[in-house]
Formats: structure tokens, C-alpha cells, sequence
């Protein structure tokens, strides 16, 4: 096990054409893990998260900044002598290898904690591999090796498969043998890079619980990336979101799900994503729309001051708008689509405007969670009343993004 620890590194690679500009990738990353930590990288695509893992692992060249790895600075060391093990996307399974011998692919060659092995004692091994068991020769490395494939199997309950090739194995197995690959080297941090992108869904929930069980069990450090983010907030113990090479926030999943410090955190986690209109302040506590009007709780006041007569864009996740009667601080809406899921139904609703050629505001459409159980669930082009839980907003700058205060919830104020 061993602390991570990224000190403003850039990454930039070379232009490709005279005309071109070099293209800079990672801007200024800061990122410390811990000790036995599991850390999720978590962004679009094209955010960089790949590029800051593979410069951990090796396989890029650091432009500028600083990585070390359990005290020790790693820029210039080869992937081999960093002592980290990484789990690709695509398995990279060596197809003529038996499961056994991909799982002891890497020990056999990195492992320096195990017996040493003479050349003829390696040459004796493998000529009478072939003969029947009874005259095989093992020497004290392979026997060391074996005990340590036998041990991870197990783990991941992959004994029946050792002796199959990889085309006789599932999605799922395949995920298990290159995750046990990895574990078999016992190295002081894993890197894994979307593991479970081509899985189906319902095998993906499964194997998400295990990699976190074995996380847990074995207590290595773990910097994981992947692009969805109900991955993140249920593997990680702290995330970091990623937009266009710069770490935007790193938090633990709840706090970046109710304090968001910036618009793209606050769409990026949740799912459906957060709603956002934009309002005008109008002081010293009512938010002003065309179609409503809502006055917030007196606490709001000193934040909201600075802003009169600003425009700042709201934020209120699905859940948190609710049925209700016509008033003036509510929401009327049609409906446009419905989506019964059976425990909860998500409505796509627009808001009114009676104003507009087409009875609909210019905003964009709103999502809305419900509870599935309810009597006489919503149907398209029915009228609704929304009210919004003023407990659970979120106010943003309209110019830069940055939320202007954290949501009252998680400062412990209750509207």
C-alpha cells in the first residue's frame, strides 16, 4: 500500500502538423491519495482522466510537475520498477495463456520477493509441464507462484476456470481474470482504467460490488476511472470530476452531490442531472422568473445582497421538486414525457408560458422524479403544479459558473 501523490502536473503532447498548436491535455492537477484509499476519477470523455492514469502507470511522459508513489518520485522510473498494476478496458488477456498462466504472467517476471530460479530449473519446469502430473518438476518460485494464483482464485472465485483460454470465458470472467492479474503481484497500487465499460448492466452492478469488496479486503490503494458517475458515487470514498484536464472538485460522493462547488459538478453528478433556470435577485430574498416568483429563507439574505437585480442561474435536482397547488412561487408545467420505472416515475415537463406562440417558456425542459407508488401517475400534455423545495437549491454566477454559497442543507440550515 502506498500514499499517490500528483503535484501540479501539466500534460502536453507534441503538435501533429506544422500548423497545429501542441495540445495541452492535463492543466494544473493536484491530487493526493491515500494510503488505502479508492479514488475515483470521473468526467466525460476527452476530460483527461485516462491520460493522468497512464501517466501514474508510466506509459505517458510527464510534461511538468511532480508524481510520487509511496514516497518515492516516479517521473522518470519504467512502468516495471513502479510497482503499480493496471487493469485495462479491453481485459489485454494473452489469448494463448491458460487462465492460471495469465494470472501468474506478471509474478513470473516482476516478482522479486518470491525464490529465485535458475536457467535450467526454468527450462526443467516447462518441459515436463507436459508430461503427466506425477512427473512434473516444480521449483520453490513455482510452487511460491502457484500457492499465490491458487489464493487469488479463489478470491474471485475463478478455481474452475484456471486451466480454460480466454475465448472460453464470459465478459465477466474475463474481468475477474484481469483483476486477479493484477491482485496476483500484490503491488502498492492499482490503476484501472474503466473496467467494467463492456459489461452488461446487470453483470456491471455485480461486479462493481465485488471490486469493492476486494478493495476492501485487501486494502491497496485504488485510483479507478470511469465516465459514469453512479459507478463513482457508489465505489469511491472520495471522487475527483474532471472537465477539460483540470480537476474541478474532489469530495466524497455525498458532499459533491449537495455542494457542488460549480455549474458542470452540479449536472455532472446526479442522475437525471439538475435542473437550471435562470432568475433575477431581486432583494433582499425573492428569486424572480416569468413564470414564478419564490422567496427564499431570511439566511439567504447577506449572500444574496451583493446580487440585486443580478441574474444568477438556479439549480434543483429532480427530487426535489414536488406536486402541488397553483401559487404564484410555483411551477406550472405540462408534461411531455413519462417515464415509469415502477419504484419511481421521471417526468420531462415544460413550463408554461402563456406568453409564447407555443404556451411554452423559452427555458429548457425540466426533469422531475416522483414517487412510482403514486395514484393516478402524470400523462403526457397533463397539467401540473410543481413546487420547489427552497431547502435544496443551489444558486450559481451566471458569468463564471461557480456556485455562490453552498447549499443550506449542508451548512446544517433547515428553511
Amino acid at each position: 500500500m502506498a500514499e499517490v501523490v500528483i503535484d501540479n502536473v501539466y500534460k502536453t503532447f507534441p503538435r501533429q502538423s506544422s500548423d497545429a498548436k501542441p495540445a495541452t491535455v492535463l492543466k494544473r492537477i493536484h491530487l493526493n491519495v491515500e494510503d488505502g484509499e479508492f479514488m475515483v476519477l470521473v468526467g466525460p470523455s476527452g476530460c483527461g482522466k485516462s491520460t493522468l492514469l497512464r501517466l501514474m502507470a508510466g506509459l505517458e511522459s510527464v510534461t511538468g510537475g511532480t508524481i510520487t508513489i509511496g514516497k518515492q518520485r516516479v517521473n522518470d522510473l519504467p512502468p516495471k520498477q513502479r510497482d503499480v498494476a493496471m487493469v485495462f478496458q479491453s481485459y489485454a488477456l494473452y489469448p494463448h495463456l491458460s487462465v492460471y498462466d495469465n494470472l501468474a504472467f506478471g509474478l513470473r517476471r516482476t516478482a522479486s520477493n518470491l525464490p529465485p530460479i535458475t536457467r535450467w530449473q526454468q527450462a526443467l519446469f516447462g518441459i515436463t509441464r507436459l508430461l503427466p502430473p506425477g512427473f512434473h518438476y516444480w521449483p520453490e518460485r513455482e510452487q511460491a507462484i502457484s500457492k499465490r494464483v491458487k489464493t487469488i482464485a479463489e478470491i474471485l472465485q475463478i478455481t474452475p476456470l484456471l486451466k480454460r483460454l480466454p475465448r472460453q470465458l464470459s465478459g465477466g470472467q474475463k474481468q475477474r481474470v484481469a483483476l486477479g492479474r493484477a491482485m496476483a503481484r500484490n503491488p502498492q497500487v492499482f490503476l484501472m482504467d474503466e473496467p467494467l465499460s463492456n459489461l452488461d448492466a446487470k453483470l456491471r452492478t455485480e461486479t462493481r460490488a465485488q471490486i469493492v469488496a476486494l478493495q476492501r479486503q485487501l486494502g491497496t490503494t485504488t485510483i479507478y476511472v470511469t465516465h459514469d458517475q453512479v459507478e463513482a458515487m457508489t465505489m469511491g470514498d472520495r471522487i475527483a470530476v474532471m472537465h477539460q484536464g483540470v480537476i474541478q472538485q474532489i469530495a466524497a460522493p455525498l458532499e459533491l452531490y449537495r455542494a457542488p462547488v460549480n455549474q458542470f459538478v452540479a449536472a455532472f453528478i446526479g442522475s437525471p442531472p439538475m435542473n437550471f433556470l435562470t432568475v433575477q435577485v431581486q432583494a433582499p430574498l425573492t428569486l424572480v422568473h416569468p413564470a414564478f416568483r419564490v422567496t427564499l429563507p431570511s439566511h439567504w439574505e447577506p449572500i444574496l445582497s451583493p446580487y440585486h437585480d443580478r441574474s444568477l442561474t438556479l439549480g434543483i435536482r429532480p427530487e426535489h421538486l414536488r406536486l402541488t397547488v397553483p401559487a404564484p412561487k410555483h411551477l406550472e408545467v405540462t408534461v411531455q414525457r413519462v417515464e415509469a420505472l415502477g419504484s419511481e416515475t421521471y417526468l420531462t415537463v415544460g413550463l408554461n408560458a402563456p406568453s409564447s406562440p407555443a404556451g411554452l417558456s423559452d427555458d429548457p425542459m425540466l426533469l422531475v422524479r416522483l414517487d412510482g407508488m403514486i395514484d393516478n401517475p402524470p400523462r403526457p400534455d397533463d397539467q401540473l403544479t410543481l413546487g420547489i423545495r427552497v431547502e435544496h437549491i443551489h444558486l450559481f454566477d451566471s458569468d463564471t459558473g461557480e456556485t455562490i454559497v453552498k447549499a443550506p442543507s449542508v451548512l446544517g440550515v433547515e428553511a
